[in-house]
């Protein structure tokens, strides 16, 4: 397992930047079957032959006003171990728009969807006793990790590998579907996404996350050069494909710009934090610089979405309890952005002090971990101050709140 405190984020932050380096980056963008005896996914698996490609229009373009567009972050985790196929699937037929996919490197360089590079907390490595003597303690982004690495494992060593719960204890009723899921690749994931869109007869989007690029390029295993490869094979770099790119980095995506078509979404994490491609440059801005207007403009001039930690838009006070709202939204807007903040969940854990719901006195406190609170006054809320799009655990609460009928 990870090692406690990593990574160093707030207990709501679910994405967590890389260490990207600019001229590393610039560098890395050139242009350049599970085991017999686990139980077989629940997913069908794509048709063979060559994809169908996806319909005209992505659903992720300039949005249609007072329509928020809803993506699945890491499929439908609330309801299914993250960044399995059975979660992409659920996201999609819930009506999300699009999914969030984390992608990381492989020791022979194909790109699979995890959350992070170790993955002790995502899949039940630690029960293989043939790979035990891999765990193992690295240095990413200035902080020891202890586990087991997915650039420590190939494609096919991957491929024995069951998902399991990220955090169970919050979510007990996904550990349900523990071992049923394999680890996936992201053209298993746009081969899932192409079929449910010919199915459904709808765009179905896909958001990439590139994860810890100058850690990765550090080890000759880049993530931007596959990842182009990737959407340029299957036609998805272009600017209607249904793709968008999105990084905590500033220089990948400043260098992608150049070389995809497709929109690029610019993540900020939370108060207080800095990009670590910025860190690695020795340049002193955070993440509050970033949504300064003057940083929004800066922004604007490559990306075209803006995804800040929600806590950025509403700040949380003592307590956790919500204080006034920023100007962060109106400000993205003045500078060309769209806006799209993570994460949204249903538990009392990822909720403010005031929406929490359940236990004694009804506030939440002494509730079961997996009780819900107020989701749908937190949505409501964002969609009044403007947002254009949200990420949530749980696709169906999502689009209940944003979209009522």
């Amino acid at each position: 397992m990870i090692s406690p405190g990593w990574p160093p984020v707030s207990r709501r932050s679910a994405l967590w930047g890389g260490l990207a380096a600019a001229g590393a980056l610039a560098t890395g963008c050139t242009n350049a079957p599970p085991g017999a005896t686990a139980a077989p996914p629940a997913t069908t698996a794509p048709p063979a032959g060559p994809a169908p490609a996806p319909p005209p229009g992505d659903g992720l373009g300039p949005v249609e006003p007072g329509r928020v567009l809803v993506v699945g972050h890491r499929g439908a985790s609330g309801y299914r171990p993250e960044h399995t196929l059975a979660a992409y699937e659920l996201a999609i037929r819930l009506g999300a728009d699009a999914v969030d996919v984390d992608l990381v490197p492989t020791r022979d360089g194909a790109l699979v969807a995890r959350h992070e590079p170790e993955i002790g907390g995502t899949t039940d490595v630690g029960t293989h006793p043939e790979f035990a003597s891999r765990r193992t303690t690295k240095e990413i982004d200035g902080t020891a990790a202890t586990g087991w690495f997915t650039t420590d494992f190939t494609l096919a060593e991957m491929r024995t590998l069951r998902a399991v719960e990220r955090i169970p204890q919050t979510r007990p009723h996904n550990t349900l579907y523990d071992g049923r899921f394999g680890v996936v690749t992201l053209d298993e994931v746009l081969d899932l996404l192409d079929r449910l869109a010919a199915e459904l007869r709808r765009p179905v989007g896909v958001l990439p996350e590139i994860k810890h690029s100058t850690y990765f390029a550090s080890l000759g295993l880049p993530v931007e050069p596959a990842l182009v490869e990737t959407l340029r094979r299957r036609g998805r770099d272009r600017a209607d494909s249904g793709v968008v790119i999105q990084s905590f980095e500033t220089a990948n995506l400043r260098a992608l710009a150049g070389q995809v078509g497709c929109p690029l979404l610019q993540l900020v994490d939370a108060a207080g934090t800095r990009p670590a491609d910025l860190v690695a440059a020795g340049d002193p801005r955070t993440s509050e610089t970033l949504v300064t207007p003057a940083g929004l403009r800066d922004v604007a001039g490559y990306a075209t979405w803006l995804g800040p930690a929600k806590e950025l838009i509403v700040p949380l006070g003592p307590g956790d309890a919500e204080t006034a709202p920023t100007t962060l939204v109106q400000d993205a807007h003045a500078a060309g952005l769209q806006v799209m903040p993570y994460t949204f969940r249903n538990e009392n854990e990822f909720l403010p002090a005031g929406r929490r719901r359940g236990g004694p006195a009804g506030d939440g406190v002494a509730a079961h971990a997996d009780t819900y609170g107020d989701a749908y006054g937190e949505y409501q809320q964002y969609v009044a101050l403007g947002v254009d799009a949200v990420f949530s655990d749980g696709p169906d609460t999502a689009l209940a709140a944003v979209r009522p009928a």
